[in-house]
């Protein structure tokens, strides 16, 4: 049988309880009820139909894991968490719910002050009608390029700008979206991987020993793993491993 995502599942239930909200009102006052999409020019400019508001709502919903994935620090934790699990060697533990869980987090975390900003200086200007869409989406982007052009290495940067063939920028403010983003991605892609492979080493250090020593007592039907594992997470217990990644991690986006 067919998984449905976790975001079908609440796409799905958001279209089905609007339905239900459109319907309910006409079937109480007794004629058939119809949707009706009106795309009629309306007194108000600022006025938009129920249904419209609903497909603007649904398509957000299905961007969201994109944004989250893309605009923010979830990619290099969970690149980073996922690393330090194969290092540990504990298979599936933790498990991909808890890393998953542990990412969303500490990513809402990191991203709290540049969406406040953009609540303020976008969201709340916009439901004001202080502001239109247009400069409602340019607002909330200002804070949001703000955090990748710190986390965004030049050479990356530079790279994107050549392949797009867009003139040098004068300064980052100059720099489109569609650049900025992918050259954000490939740091983020760049730095994960180098945190990853400094935690690997004292883990493999570990294995190296562990496996020599079994190979001079002559026990090479033994897995090195099995031995191994006590002692990886014993050392990474007792270095309160979770505190330094952790804060490390936040710490990087935060400093």
């Amino acid at each position: 049988m067919m998984r449905l995502s976790t975001a079908a599942i609440i796409v799905a239930c958001l279209t089905l309880i609007c339905l239900m909200f459109a319907v309910a009102p006409a079937r109480a006052a007794g004629p058939p009820a119809f949707i009706k999409l009106d795309l009629e020019k309306g007194s108000d400019p600022g006025q938009v139909s129920v249904v419209m508001q609903i497909f603007v709502l649904l398509t957000v919903l299905s961007l969201a894991p994109a944004i989250l994935i893309m605009l923010t620090s979830f990619t290099r934790i969970t690149i980073v968490l996922s690393l330090l699990r194969q290092a540990l060697g504990s298979q599936q533990l933790p498990p991909n719910q808890i890393i998953i869980g542990l990412s969303l987090f500490l990513t809402f975390f990191i991203m709290a002050p540049v969406w406040q900003k953009a609540n303020q200086e976008a969201l709340q200007p916009y439901l004001e009608r202080r502001i239109d869409s247009a400069e409602a989406f340019r607002a909330a982007m200002e804070p949001i390029r703000k955090f990748m052009v710190r986390q965004t290495r030049e050479k990356d940067l530079a790279l994107m700008i050549e392949v797009a063939k867009f003139p040098r920028p004068k300064n980052m403010d100059a720099v489109p979206n569609h650049i900025l983003i992918p050259a954000f991605v490939i740091s983020e892609l760049k730095t994960a991987f180098q945190i990853g492979f400094l935690l690997y080493l004292p883990f493999l250090i570990i294995d190296m020993v562990v496996a020599s020593v079994l190979l001079s007592m002559g026990m090479m039907m033994l897995p090195p793993v099995m031995v191994s594992l006590p002692f990886k997470l014993m050392i990474f217990v007792l270095a309160d491993g979770w505190y330094l990644i952790v804060g490390s991690l936040v710490k990087g986006f935060t400093g």
